[in-house]
């Protein structure tokens, strides 16, 4: 996709029950692993303590994880902002697609209306990313929505059989929007 293809339209809402099942797939998906920093398995019973205790109050849980619709109403993939430093005002994000949606623009697409409500709505000076140097394609993504990667995270990420290094992207909400 390039930058004069129109971008799907997404819709940005809270995990509900009903989202279990689809949480439970990705996040015990061991081929996502390597782009994050858990690799261990999820139970149903866990995940469904998180969605049942989550306030969706990014300033009460320091995160908010939101379901990415496309405009069929199907759920394409998560986002999430963790680590959230109200005294800092940053935040780190994370993003995951489904396989049969990827490269169609819904990753661009949740990101910047992620990124806008950030600034607009819990007002961050910062978000950032930490994302496997190995990993074009979503580097290519945040470069392209104007994150920038000055430091180089050594050794970062533990694979299960070895560390990987990672690169920490970010974008300064007050100075690029």
């Amino acid at each position: 996709m390039n930058k004069t293809d129109k971008l799907p339209e997404v819709t940005l809402r809270a995990i509900e029950p009903e989202d279990l099942e689809l949480l439970y797939h990705l996040e015990n998906d061991d081929k996502l692993w390597h782009v994050g920093v858990t690799n261990v398995p999820y139970s149903r019973f866990l995940l469904h303590d998180y969605i049942a205790n989550s306030s969706g109050d990014i300033y009460t849980d320091k995160q908010v994880r939101l379901m990415i619709v496309d405009s069929d109403n199907n759920c394409v993939g998560i986002i999430d902002l963790v680590d959230f430093n109200p005294q800092h005002r940053r935040a780190e994000i994370g993003i995951v697609i489904m396989s049969e949606y990827r490269n169609r623009g819904f990753a661009k697409a949740a990101l910047l209306k992620v990124i806008s409500y950030c600034h607009k709505v819990i007002h961050l000076a910062q978000i950032y990313a930490i994302i496997r140097n190995d990993n074009k394609i979503s580097i290519n993504l945040f470069n392209s929505l104007g994150f920038s990667s000055k430091t180089q995270l050594e050794g970062w990420l533990f694979d299960g059989e070895k560390y990987n290094d990672a690169v920490l992207m970010q974008i300064f909400l007050e100075k690029t929007l």
